[in-house]
């Protein structure tokens, strides 16, 4: 059997800060802002964090897939929301996995991503199942700098291992080279970067053509045989002349999605490699980059196996997803770049008991709620007692997951007097399709947002609270629109 890829997703979230936006409030102390106010950068919730994202991507990977067969879940990123408890748990319990399987975190470099990939694929070589690698970012960013201009948040998921795979594995090659273009030290908050142009002479055109001559030497591919050749850097023109110095076709430069998303971290590589399988065709090859203190280089060959995929989001979709925003003074303050006088409704203490928390993970995390063996009943939470009042049977409740069950919108309130970051705070009860109601909080809704009763929801992973004098935060579902919402600018 090929090894390979067997299914890609992505998530973008829907905010697009318009860069025209951060140029205008800051071209009076940086004017150079002015030649990058092109285009839009994808903007993360205030609930939104790598995890989250990571999760979502991984569920537009896995639509109608099996999770059972997986050996396991890999999280890529250099903006971890902890540094000492394992991200990819928090990802594999929300997708409701096995708890057989491996959970492994990688970080420390912009490329990660495609690191991960790289040793999931040896990994899922000798394996018995798949690898589910995710790869996520929300990097902070200081105000006036040209990274908030370039940088965006963002998501990618890819299933690797053997079977009837949408890309086959061609050869991949590394070369680690302590090439020092940017850093964040222990105690930084924020990244540190050294002089573009150097960059670009000494690290991106000298390091990346002999870790792409190496993997095509090794896959026994042509340089002009390449249909899609993915380079993260969001450096205007880079990947062009590195196609010319390399001898790839000027037609295989990938869009670098820096005019509608933003370049994502650690991400963006997977990011760009599951764009480029979302468009690609059976045959073609698809070398995908990554770059961090070295190159690592993948070839992957598209095969007719595209065909029968699932038919998820992805990158394409998400991309689509989208709503306009042109409140920099939101943003500044959704990222703790402002200090904001929240009231004294913002002062409650978020401690959660930890002993609590793994007590109730499988209905916070997972979103487990119960079915009654005796009537079919389905209910969340789930309860010693049967909610039907015909049944009533007692200790007859089964797991039952929630998590991708369509609901409808039984009722809805906005509220400015309960404290969220971003008010007014949206929230109501849901009434899934297959039965069981809960109560939550609404995500992602749109300003002066049609809301209507018996409108379509999906649930999504999110933040639930932060905890900051502990920093720990919680996560829990919460209800979105499916589909557009009146669209008006944010």
């Amino acid at each position: 059997m090929d090894l390979g890829i067997l299914a890609t997703g992505g998530y973008i979230p829907r905010s697009r800060l318009q860069r025209a936006e951060i140029a205008r409030a800051h071209a009076w102390f940086n004017p150079g802002l002015k030649g990058l106010a092109k285009g839009e950068r994808a903007v993360a919730n205030w609930d939104e964090d790598s995890v989250t994202m990571a999760v979502e991507a991984a569920r537009d990977c896995l639509t109608d897939m099996d999770r059972d067969a997986f050996a396991g879940v890999w999280m890529a990123s250099t903006s971890f929301p902890f540094q000492d408890r394992q991200n990819a748990g928090i990802v594999a319990d929300a997708l409701h996995l096995k708890r057989g399987l491996m959970t492994l975190d990688l970080a420390s470099s912009q490329r990660a991503g495609t690191s991960g990939l790289s040793v999931a694929l040896q990994t899922a070589a000798g394996s018995d199942g798949a690898i589910l690698l995710t790869a996520s970012e929300k990097r902070p960013t200081k105000a006036a700098g040209p990274l908030e201009m370039t940088t965006g948040d963002g998501a990618a998921a890819v299933l690797v291992g053997r079977g009837n795979v949408i890309a086959r594995f061609l050869g991949g090659h590394t070369e680690a080279v302590d090439f020092v273009d940017h850093f964040r030290g222990e105690e930084g908050s924020y990244d540190y970067n050294w002089e573009e142009r150097w960059v670009r002479d000494e690290g991106y055109m000298k390091i990346v053509p002999d870790a792409v001559n190496a993997v095509l030497a090794k896959a026994g591919v042509g340089a002009k045989d390449v249909d899609h050749f993915c380079f993260p850097a969001a450096a205007r023109r880079v990947a062009g002349m590195l196609a010319r110095k390399i001898g790839l076709p000027e037609t295989s430069v990938a869009d670098n999605l820096q005019a509608v998303c933003g370049e994502t971290g650690a991400a963006h590589p997977v990011v760009m490699l599951a764009h480029a399988i979302e468009r690609a065709q059976p045959g073609e090859k698809i070398l995908i980059t990554g770059f961090g203190q070295g190159c690592d280089a993948l070839v992957f060959e598209a095969t007719g196996a595209l065909a029968d995929r699932p038919a998820g989001t992805g990158v394409t979709g998400h991309l689509e997803r989208r709503r306009e925003d042109s409140n920099y003074n939101r943003f500044l303050a959704l990222n703790n770049l402002m200090t904001m006088e929240q009231g004294i409704r913002a002062e409650v203490d978020k401690q959660t008991g930890l002993s609590t928390h793994y007590r109730n993970k499988d209905m916070a995390q997972a979103m487990i709620g119960g079915e009654c063996t005796s009537c079919g009943t389905l209910q969340f939470p789930k309860s010693n007692i049967c909610v039907n009042p015909n049944c009533g049977a007692v200790g007859t409740q089964e797991d039952h997951p929630f998590a991708d069950k369509v609901a409808r919108l039984n009722s809805f309130t906005a509220d400015r007097l309960t404290f969220t970051p971003d008010p007014p705070a949206y929230y109501g009860m849901v009434q899934f399709e297959e039965g069981g109601r809960l109560m939550c909080d609404f995500a992602d809704i749109d300003p002066d947002a049609e809301l209507a009763v018996g409108m379509p929801m999906r649930m999504m992973f999110r933040v639930k609270d932060y905890d900051r004098k502990r920093g720990f935060r919680r996560y829990f579902w919460k209800a979105t629109p499916v589909g557009s919402q009146k669209a008006k600018k944010g």
